[in-house]
């Protein structure tokens, strides 16, 4: 387990300002990740990788010569947000445009597309390549659902040296997306890893067995076996990656033996053994293999194969030198000197703050006791939501909703200090869920807390129930068309429309918003615990749909926790 840390709530960021005072000479902290040390090359296109952390050195270790211009770091196996993303996308970026890759996550997809919107606008030239490895995840047939795992790395050094060697950002992308084409990935767990503070493994194994086509982000694998003999693992993994070698493909592959955390380098080699000897057999020819911890998932127990399918393209760029914290190959020749940053503040622009009506402001004081309420929810209910979300998940949405909502809390308060109406403390609020949370559930609950103070706006004198309810409805609306999930896909949206459709329905049929509310709460909760029946449709449960029948979605959960915590704030104003 993760034995070593001071505050739970603080490991990554404790963790990254360790990292950075050991490598200060080649990278630099900036709000959202680290960037290389020196200033990028005019003429040389940015990559930026990232992701949630408890994967070292994947994904701050890998930043230098050869490989990332930056990593965003993001909580444990949580993505990080976009204003996380823009903030290193920004700092990395020169004049010839950027490079984002990441896993194929629900969180990672929204929050890193969003930052590519954010700085097209800009007029940085911003492109997205997602990794999609892991043949476990998903058939062939469906290919695009497919997880980023270890194939990552393959992914992320091909676009690293390709920026490095000059290619434009056509050419980088290009070339990252046939390294994510031709990269197949299978792995295996023996042991579910432990959150910092955690007291138990998001997932365990029984004794003699093993989970197979595990997740890097502490989710279990989608079968389980007989836990083999060295040798025979090392059949298993190469047939499953073999099945699926690309169609056209030559005899030369690139390949990782990768540890997940806590399978020793010796084992590892004992695993090597014999599966180069396979592979020989297969008639391929392996070129610079890697055995050891590239892509790990805190302590976990386990291993993963991956393998490259080169071409004279692919080779020369997986060959080529690199030097960076924690990964080095060949030599690196002395580059012209830059200029030397300074870890400069990127942060983004503080929420403005709108004239506002008084009734508007009494509405804004309303909405930072409903944060309150929702924040203690969340706190009380944090280790039960992470247990229903390690079912099928990788059992970070209970912290995950315990740090947004306690940053919407802080920013809603400073925001109705500041003389703010219900809008300005509703947006600042999201803002800061979205940001300081990170994740899917952090961009989705971001972004619908916006939508319901853009529709509440600032200007009214009298807030009536009619106008809550529209305003949750214009939330719901936003919710879905972010993470296009619809009812009955096992999401936050199987708890969110009902509660929001009874509550219009109770509203315009003439009942007061406390009652009114009151029931649109119960209606969220029947919904969420309805949820338990069903299979998910999307996200990082998907693979395991199986498994989670019989447990309620957790984010559907902890929405009805929190709308029947607002519904308590309500019930005196009656």
């Amino acid at each position: 387990m993760t034995r070593l840390y001071d505050d739970p709530s603080t490991f990554t960021d404790d963790m990254l300002a360790g990292f950075l005072d050991v490598h200060r000479d080649t990278v630099v902290g900036v709000p959202g990740g680290v960037v290389r040390a020196t200033e990028t090359p005019p003429g040389k296109v940015a990559v930026v990788v990232g992701g949630g952390s408890g994967h070292y050195p994947a994904f701050c270790g890998v930043v230098g010569h050869g490989f990332a211009d930056g990593a965003v770091v993001g909580n444990i196996f949580t993505s990080p947000s976009a204003q996380d993303a823009y903030s290193v996308g920004k700092a990395a970026a020169g004049d010839a445009g950027l490079l984002f890759s990441t896993g194929n996550y629900a969180g990672d997809v929204m929050n890193f597309t969003l930052a590519q919107e954010r700085l097209r606008r800009e007029g940085i030239d911003t492109r997205v390549v997602f990794v999609t490895d892991d043949i476990a995840s998903a058939p062939p047939s469906e290919v695009a659902k497919r997880r980023g795992i270890a194939g990552d790395f393959v992914v992320f050094k091909v676009a690293g040296a390709a920026a490095e060697e000059g290619y434009d950002l056509d050419g980088v992308e290009r070339v990252a997306r046939h390294a994510n084409d031709r990269t197949r990935t299978l792995g295996v767990a023996f042991a579910g890893c432990t959150m910092p503070g955690g007291a138990e493994p998001l997932f365990t194994v029984p004794p003699g067995r093993m989970g197979v086509g595990l997740g890097i982000h502490g989710e279990p694998g989608v079968g389980e076996d007989a836990l083999p003999r060295a040798a025979d693992l090392a059949r298993r993994l190469v047939s499953g990656v073999l099945a699926e070698k690309p169609a056209g493909s030559g005899n030369r592959v690139g390949a990782i033996l990768n540890g997940l955390g806590t399978t020793k380098y010796e084992e590892l080699f004992v695993v090597w053994r014999t599966v180069a000897a396979l592979l020989a057999e297969e008639g391929l020819e392996v070129v610079a293999p890697e055995v050891g911890e590239l892509v790990t998932s805190l302590d976990m127990a386990g291993c993963s194969l991956t393998l490259v399918f080169l071409d004279e393209e692919l080779e020369r760029l997986w060959c080529a030198p690199a030097d960076t914290p924690a990964f080095r190959r060949g030599q690196v020749r002395p580059a012209a000197a830059s200029a030397r940053r300074t870890g400069a503040a990127l942060g983004g622009d503080a929420t403005a703050i709108r004239p506002s009506t008084p009734g508007s402001r009494a509405c804004g004081r309303v909405v930072v006791s409903a944060l309150e309420a929702m924040a203690a929810a969340m706190k009380d209910a944090e280790a039960e939501l992470g247990r229903i979300d390690a079912v099928a998940g990788d059992g970070d949405h209970g912290r995950g909703m315990v740090k947004g909502t306690q940053a919407a809390l802080a920013a809603g308060r400073d925001a109705a200090a500041a003389g703010a109406g219900a809008r300005s403390v509703l947006v600042a609020a999201g803002e800061a869920w979205a940001a300081k949370a990170g994740g899917t559930s952090g961009v989705l609950w971001g972004a619908t807390l916006c939508a319901i103070g853009e529709r509440l706006g600032d200007d009214r004198e009298d807030v009536s129930g009619s106008d809550v309810a529209d305003a949750v409805l214009a939330g719901l609306e936003a919710l879905t068309g972010l993470g296009k999930a619809k009812p009955g896909d096992k999401t936050m949206i199987d708890a969110f429309a009902p509660f929001a459709e009874v509550l219009a329905e109770r509203v315009r049929g003439g009942a007061e918003l406390p009652a009114a509310w009151r029931d649109a709460a119960e209606a969220g909760e029947a919904a969420a615990r309805a949820t338990a029946e069903l299979r998910p449709q999307v996200g990082r449960a998907r693979p395991l749909a199986e498994r989670s029948v019989g447990t309620p979605d957790a984010g559907a959960t902890s929405l009805a926790l929190c709308a029947r915590a607002v519904a308590g704030v309500l019930e005196p104003a009656r």
